[in-house]
């Protein structure tokens, strides 16, 4: 066999082995990409829960808090500016924002007695608790994804291919400077 003829299929050889390297960052990149997006959706699911669960438990205070309706007004106001947000960061400020309102609606519904023993305030209170539970589970379990990934997107070799088919680095899902700051508990 002629040494043009080996060299020639060494040269192949090489290029379809970079080929295949290429492809498979590519489909982990891919992988990864879309295992972010679907982890933001399960936030998603369960901060629409809390969202539905919102204007029952805003009626339910309503009547035994007539004079409140500021704090309401801004608990409601908060929840829709959540459901007007289209980008992730968006929704991650009205998140952070309506967080700091139900806040504000439980520590109210400690001056009201008669509320707080009301079966269905509650009911309503366990199950948005439930539901805060499953949101902070989902956000971990988010930023690790996010970490996952990142760290592929920019760790060497494969930030090469990821910087050749514009991959981006994904944003982690961040407290508010209101949630980093000590709770005040007053007895």
């Amino acid at each position: 066999m002629p040494t043009w003829l080996i060299v020639v299929l060494v040269i192949v050889a090489i290029l379809v082995l970079i080929l295949l390297w290429v492809m498979g960052v590519y489909n982990t990149l891919i992988k990864l990409r879309n295992r972010v997006k679907d982890q933001w959706s399960q936030i998603d699911v369960q901060l629409k829960r809390r969202f539905d669960l919102i204007p029952n438990l805003v009626n339910t205070i309503k009547g035994y808090t007539k004079h409140e309706s500021e704090t309401l007004e801004n608990v409601v106001k908060a929840r829709n500016t959540y459901l007007s947000a289209t980008t992730p960061d968006e929704k991650m400020a009205a998140n952070n924002e309506l967080s700091g309102m139900l806040t504000k609606l439980f520590a109210l519904s400690e001056s009201y007695p008669d509320l707080k023993a009301n079966t269905n305030f509650q009911e309503l209170q366990t199950e948005l608790q439930e539901t805060e539970d499953k949101i902070a589970y989902a956000r971990q379990f988010y930023n690790d994804t996010v970490l996952t990934y990142n760290n592929k997107v920019q760790s060497v070799p494969s930030n090469i291919v990821a910087g050749l088919f514009h991959f981006t680095v994904e944003k982690f899902f961040e407290a508010s400077q209101e949630e980093r700051e000590n709770v005040k508990v007053e007895f």
